[in-house]
């Protein structure tokens, strides 16, 4: 849910998106492996950079390739995971690092599901185990489009090369699962529809003018930190006339606590739980603000149910 409007998680490596979570050590590069993968070294732990050496160049792939050169332990990723990542991406052409997330020592939160994601990583992740460091490599046609990627300076017909450290990872509840808790009174209520859109009745009253976050369920996961890439379900209406704007019944993930997302949600979602379901009340001023957005008038209060299915 970005401050435009509730936009799918980009695919575009170059965004800061996530917390700032460490990783051991990586062991090293492992023995050379056959194919086209054999000419690529990588140097150095998890804790730094690494160091990707092509030679000789220009790498020469044809399609996905993948190579493990650390395998973690654990349990491997599933199809709807959520997983934290370091992401280096270099030109098989020359050598070059195109970009990186060590540069600001923040990692990319990565769903698995998610449709939008590049398929290189979607593909090549699941299955992995947290700890792991894997070498990717593809035509950057296959992975960008027949355009390339003229932002990161990637051609395409040049090779793009991957090196992926798998963080940490978190499977994905399908609702909010913990303790029930009874809401103050005068709030709207919910009726919760499996699998589609809740049904929220507003009260007559007006609005309030604050936030509110009203929780309606408790649920027993991790506290969610600000960065880290959430996954959601939510219903989003109108008070007054109850009016549903938007909604996601299966899961929504953005980057929660630094500005991906409307203020009323950044406040409200960081330190809850996951598994747990929210009401939340939001105002124009933790909202869209007085010049509203689409359909939503810069007048208008919103109401949110919202389920944390996980956060990495």
């Amino acid at each position: 849910m970005s401050r435009a409007r509730f936009a799918p998680l980009a695919a575009a490596l170059t965004m800061g998106l996530v917390a700032l979570v460490g990783c051991g050590e990586s062991s090293g590069d492992t023995p050379a492996a056959a194919g086209p993968l054999a000419q690529v070294k990588v140097e150095g732990g998890a804790a730094s950079e690494p160091k990707v050496t092509i030679a000789p160049t220009p790498l020469k792939v044809t399609e996905e390739v993948k190579r493990v050169i650390t395998e973690g332990e654990g349990t491997p990723l599933g199809a709807s995971d959520l997983t934290a990542v370091h992401v280096q991406i270099v030109n098989g052409t020359d050598g070059k690092v195109a970009t990186s997330t060590w540069k600001d020592n923040q990692t990319l939160g990565i769903d698995l599901s998610d449709q939008q994601m590049l398929p290189i990583l979607t593909n090549q992740l699941k299955g992995a185990k947290p700890g792991s460091r894997l070498l990717l490599a593809a035509p950057s046609a296959d992975v960008f489009g027949p355009q390339g990627n003229t932002g990161l300076g990637l051609k395409a017909e040049d090779p793009v090369v991957f090196v992926v450290d798998v963080i940490k990872a978190s499977p994905s509840l399908k609702e909010a699962e913990g303790a029930a808790v009874a809401p103050k009174a005068g709030l709207p209520t919910v009726t919760m529809n499996p699998g589609k859109e809740a049904t929220i009745t507003m009260p007559k009253a007006a609005p309030p003018t604050t936030l509110v976050t009203q929780p309606l369920v408790t649920g027993k996961g991790a506290k969610v930190a600000t960065g880290q890439t959430v996954r959601v379900a939510y219903t989003g209406a109108l008070w007054g006339s109850g009016k549903v704007f938007d909604s996601n019944a299966t899961g929504f993930t953005t980057a929660i606590g630094v500005g991906q997302v409307v203020p009323g949600w950044d406040k409200s979602i960081v330190g809850q739980t996951v598994g747990s379901r929210l009401l939340l009340v939001v105002p124009p001023a933790d909202g869209y603000g007085a010049q509203g957005q689409g359909e939503i008038k810069g007048t208008d209060t919103m109401v949110f149910v919202v389920d944390i299915l996980a956060a990495v």
